[in-house]
């Protein structure tokens, strides 16, 4: 008995001297290679849907409204699966346009906005 507990004990001795402690690194590339880091510093995110609502507009049709956080764009979508439509802005605060006669006139904390879409005129719709 005594033999196969000396003899675990030089086993477990061996295996546990294979070990190395050392940290471990796992570094991608040759070193010093900062290459991607200066290739992407200009590239910009899309901006993100800042909020969602749906309008009730005069002729009674129902646009739904993606508002984005860059203030310059909304996706615009007429009816229940309708397929988004971009419209954009020069600048923050003035009207989106968007192609075969899209446009938004308003903003996302507004009761009403303007909508136009093809096939009907600029209506007021409301929230």
């Amino acid at each position: 008995m005594m033999t196969r507990t000396l003899t675990f004990a030089l086993v477990a001795a061996a295996a546990l001297a294979g070990c190395n402690n050392d940290d471990h690194n796992i570094v991608v590339g040759p070193p010093g290679d900062d290459t991607n880091t200066a290739a992407n510093a200009g590239v910009q995110l899309p901006p993100s849907i800042a909020s969602t609502k749906t309008y009730r507009c005069a002729d009674n049709a129902v646009v739904s409204i993606d508002w984005m956080s860059d203030s310059k764009s909304a996706n615009v979508r007429v009816g229940k699966s309708g397929s988004p439509t971009q419209v954009v802005a020069a600048e923050a605060g003035k009207p989106m346009t968007g192609p075969a006669g899209y446009s938004v006139n308003g903003s996302p904390t507004a009761s009403s906005v303007t909508i136009a879409v093809p096939g009907h005129k600029a209506q007021s719709c409301k929230a």
